[in-house]
């Protein structure tokens, strides 16, 4: 069993019947999806989940877990997602997948988010080893960049797979990956870019963490604020 795997089923182990239960994007993400399956065919576990992303939503039903359309959620019992980027004080970096907004909308919504991670993932500072993902809105991606240049930000609107033009989001919205001076507080930084108009949402997840599963040479180490 590899961390990824060993994390995921960690995380699992929060859920319980009669929960609505956010589901996150990517592989490890698909472990916590497989294992939820399993409890509901082997143990009977009774949950709802909803999904960061059409691929997790799409998954989630392949392997007959009840899905809940997006926009019928006001609240979720836990969340659990990964992060590109977690800081001592469970700062977190995330969108490099570009499904930021409903990421973070999921965590907002949540009662607990669980963020799950290897070692790797493990920063002093947010910014360390990526790029912040920046949501802007198409027709206002120039006059958006031109702010965040303002505020030090230096970077490019993301290219799509096949590098002939930019890269959209599920819902059709441009992302600009922007790094800034390293010399900006981030929660400084969370302030600007929530204030840039045409800014849709961006990556920095600013006190919305409940706790980390890090998994690290077949160990998991939890931490719960």
């Amino acid at each position: 069993m590899n961390d990824k795997q060993l994390v995921a089923l960690q995380a699992a182990k929060y859920v319980k019947s009669g929960m609505l239960v956010g589901l996150g994007t990517g592989s490890t993400a698909n472990y916590f999806i497989e294992e939820l399956a399993r409890r509901q065919r082997d143990e009977g576990l009774k949950i709802n989940t909803v999904a960061s992303s059409y691929v997790s939503e799409e998954y989630a039903k392949s392997l007959y877990l009840p899905t809940v359309t997006f926009d019928s959620v006001h609240t979720i019992d836990l969340y659990v997602d990964g992060a590109d980027e977690i800081t001592p004080d469970m700062i977190l970096l995330k969108g490099r997948g570009s499904d930021l907004v409903k990421e973070k909308l999921l965590a907002k919504a949540a009662t607990q988010f669980i963020v799950v991670a290897d070692a790797s993932k493990l920063v002093n500072h947010i910014g360390q080893n990526f790029s912040i993902p920046i949501e802007v809105i198409p027709f206002a991606w120039q006059l958006a960049k031109k702010s965040l240049e303002a505020l030090s930000g230096v970077g490019h609107l993301r290219p799509n797979e096949a590098k002939d033009d930019f890269w959209m989001t599920s819902h059709g919205s441009y992302v600009l990956d922007m790094k800034f001076d390293k010399n900006l507080s981030v929660r400084d930084l969370n302030t600007m870019l929530n204030n840039v108009p045409g800014v849709v949402e961006h990556g920095i997840f600013l006190d919305l963490a409940d706790a980390t599963l890090i998994a690290e040479n077949g160990a998991v180490i939890e931490h719960w604020i």
